[in-house]
């Protein structure tokens, strides 16, 4: 045989060719029973939807796959494929044995495999009935059930099936998948030279990979032209032109290419993996999620998730390590997660990148968890909001088992006796030991679970003080259930899954749960709004719109919040390192972290363009009760008239008003306070006195025309400056930088100083020792 000049490897294919032939024979022959094809369902894609539609991400397993109908793929496509894989496929039976002959001959001719020897069908098969062992007893079972499918399939259905199974690389499977994976464009808009190229990429996906073989897959592209050209597809001329196009390719596919949302995006899918209504055991809600063409529906917005994402870097630090920030906003009456940060970056390449703050074990909330304590006490009639507490600096209060508890407020602030509205505007520890000593842990952290907290509760007394780990979501809940005035409904991320063929698999059902009085969330929702008006929150506020809100700053700086909400929206933000509970104080971070801080100024940052999406008109709280009416129990008319000296006046007389008492305003002059500016008050603040009382407050008419009197804020605070000067109408700047006396936390410099004339509105620069 070798002298015939035959190629070296011509015998093995002429071998090859009379087992073909025999397989083709014995499967024609075989009397077999009636073999069902039965086939199987294909692994499907599974698509991740944002509330408006909007395509968030796709969940496969190791078959990236999106059927498409016969009529969807364009016909030359159709043509590329059966040109190159099987030329007779409209005219054979399921067996070409003239093809078996006509692929020996060629790829005998050619000195390798060019062509083979399968039809369309029996690839078909192969692939999805029999696998492709390399048996005689395989191989014949492949004819006899390609014979069969063609008895009891069309033509048309047989490739439909073929083209949305078969492989064409970088682990995507139909051709719709390899059209936006190689083109980025849907199979109906594939041109020529594109649909050449993928029907090349049948035979061997990985050698002629597109993006690693250029020239490989350029050269089976143009085999298939050649190919289409000969049978008659394309003219002469068409298959020249589209063989001199270059190779344009869509940008590499990067697998681990991020999407927007991917915290939340985990939460949805062990939502889909954690509900018996998905499937009986975890691996088939895993199986349905990965390979069922699933189609979920979710509640996030994406414009809400990128201006929270943008709000957390503009406040946030870039240079050193700085700590992360966690948002979580959430519609109050329907419990739809509109928008999560649960990091910085799911994507980067850390040990905490992938761990959602949000949801996570938790962190302690400090005094961000005093609401909810407070709406305890006044649900159970233990106090009403006017109550009268001491607020000493330092506070010891027995315990069983002779044992003290020792409390101290933020700076060293208090003094004097205080209502419980003064105290939650000042964030007095001192006030709030007293009120869970009188309210009881265990009442505490009964009503907490019931507004939203889930995260298991320790039902000990500094539980007020937020001893206990708590997440942002469920923060975020619990003052949802205070904005949706006392009705909680537990967070929603998903509202609708669909199979492929659009049927309802699962739908959310509206379920709400009323856990406090309309009054008493009103109520508490008023004492919030004047921790963001005139307290520790103001940095919170949003021009033109009711805000209530609470800061929150773990012991030692480790960890700082700010939980607020409007009529329309909750949102909670955790500030803090992700490795575990760090100081956040200098040199570490640039300033010592409060909840006052940075979560505050992220929560501004991120609500007032959140809120400005929709085209409503802002929404007012409704107006609280009399504490005396609705919250005490004792049928007590004492109540304690509120300090509201250095507040703007109407301000003060909606404080004073809203507590029931009745307000006589005096103007005088004054150039030590801007205009419409209470500078004194009968009785004094903390003073008891009957129910309904007339309170004369008196209130700046002009100021002068130079400027305003600086006060003198050396030695106080930071937090407790930036009270006393934006009170006088003055922007602040604060500094932490060592110097005067070396008091830790004071301030020992301020531009201008005290007693200098300033227009209102200018900045006044105060340092502050760390």
């Amino acid at each position: 045989m070798a002298d015939m000049g035959l190629p070296p490897n011509r015998p093995r294919i002429l071998v090859a060719l009379v087992g073909l032939l025999s397989l083709t024979v014995g499967a024609c022959s075989w009397s077999t029973p009636e073999l069902d094809p039965d086939l199987p369902e294909a692994a499907l894609t599974s698509a991740v939807y944002a509330a408006d539609g909007t395509l968030i991400t796709e969940l496969h397993g190791e078959e990236n796959r999106k059927p498409v109908t016969y009529d969807a793929i364009p016909q030359v496509l159709i043509d590329a494929v059966i040109a190159i894989e099987d030329e007779r496929y409209w005219l054979h039976n399921g067996v070409d044995v003239r093809g078996v002959i006509r692929a020996a001959s060629e790829n005998a001719t050619a000195g390798g495999v060019q062509q083979g020897g399968s039809t369309i069908t029996q690839q078909y098969v192969k692939n999805a009935l029999v696998g492709d062992e390399q048996t005689v007893n395989r191989k014949v079972r492949e004819a006899a059930l390609a014979l069969q499918l063609e008895q009891d399939y069309s033509k048309e259905v047989i490739l439909e099936l073929y083209l949305n199974t078969i492989y064409f690389g970088r682990g995507v499977y139909g051709v719709e998948s390899a059209s936006l994976e190689y083109f980025g464009t849907s199979v109906g808009d594939l041109d020529l030279t594109q649909a050449a190229l993928l029907a090349g990429l049948i035979r061997s996906p990985v050698s002629t990979d597109p993006y690693v073989s250029p020239d490989l897959a350029i050269g089976r592209r143009d085999l298939v032209l050649d190919r289409m050209a000969e049978l008659g597809y394309l003219t002469a001329d068409e298959s020249a032109s589209a063989i001199a196009e270059p190779l344009v390719l869509a940008p590499e596919f990067d697998n681990t290419e991020s999407y927007p949302a991917a915290h939340f995006v985990e939460e949805v899918k062990a939502f889909i993996l954690d509900d018996p209504t998905f499937g009986e055991t975890w691996e088939d809600r895993r199986d349905l999620l990965f390979t069922g063409g699933l189609r979920i529906l979710t509640t996030i917005d994406l414009e809400q998730q990128t201006l929270a994402e943008e709000a957390v870097a503009a406040v946030l630090p870039t240079e050193g390590e700085p700590p992360e920030a966690s948002v979580v906003s959430i519609e109050p009456g329907t419990g739809y997660v509109r928008a999560m940060v649960g990091g910085q970056d799911f994507f980067a390449d850390t040990d905490t990148a992938k761990y959602n703050l949000a949801t996570g074990k938790g962190r302690q909330a400090g005094s961000a968890f005093k609401p909810l304590v407070l709406a305890a006490a006044l649900q159970n009639r233990v106090i009403p909001v006017t109550h009268v507490y001491d607020a000493p600096s330092t506070l010891e209060i027995p315990l069983p088992g002779n044992r003290e508890w020792k409390v101290s407020n933020y700076g060293g602030a208090g003094g004097g006796r205080v209502t419980m509205v003064e105290a939650t505007v000042r964030s007095y520890n001192t006030s709030y030991a007293q009120l869970i000593m009188d309210t009881g842990p265990d009442l505490a952290a009964s009503v907490a679970t019931d507004m939203g907290i889930t995260t298991p509760l320790q039902a000990v007394p500094s539980l007020v003080l937020g001893s206990n780990d708590v997440t942002p979501l469920d923060m975020a809940n619990s003052f949802a259930t205070l904005a949706n005035r006392g009705v909680k409904v537990d967070p929603v991320y998903v509202t609708r899954v669909t199979r492929p063929d659009g049927t309802v698999l699962w739908e959310h059902t509206h379920e709400q749960t009323k856990v406090l009085d309309a009054e008493v969330a009103d109520q508490v929702t008023w004492v919030l709004s004047q921790v963001v008006r005139r307290g520790t929150g103001s940095r919170a506020r949003l021009e033109g719109r009711d805000v209530a809100g609470k800061t929150g700053t773990a012991q030692d700086w480790k960890d700082a919040w700010f939980v607020g909400f409007t009529p329309e929206l909750a949102t909670s933000v955790w500030v803090g390192f992700p490795e575990g509970q760090i100081s956040m104080t200098p040199p570490l971070t640039p300033i010592r972290v409060t909840g006052g801080s940075w979560p505050a100024e992220i929560w501004a940052t991120y609500m007032e363009p959140a809120l400005g999406l929709g085209a409503e008109e802002p929404r007012a709280f409704p107006a609280p009760p009399p504490s005396t009416t609705s919250t005490t129990a004792l049928e007590d008319t004492v109540l304690a008239v509120q300090p509201v000296v250095g507040l703007r006046s109407d301000v003060a007389e909606e404080v004073l008003g809203a507590l029931g008492f009745e307000v006589t305003v005096i103007e005088i002059d004054s150039a030590e306070r801007p205009a419409g500016y209470v500078v004194a008050q009968s009785p004094p603040g903390g003073t008891e006195v009957q129910g309904g009382s007339n309170v004369i407050l008196e209130i700046t008419r002009r100021s002068a025309t130079d400027g305003f009197l600086v006060p003198n804020v050396l030695g106080l605070t930071a937090d407790a400056a930036r009270s006393e000067l934006r009170a006088n109408a003055f922007a602040v700047e604060i500094i932490t930088e060592s110097g005067g006396d070396g008091v830790p936390e004071t301030v020992w410099s301020q531009t201008p100083a005290g007693g200098e004339l300033l227009a209102a509105g200018n900045t006044v620069t105060v340092r502050v020792n760390p």
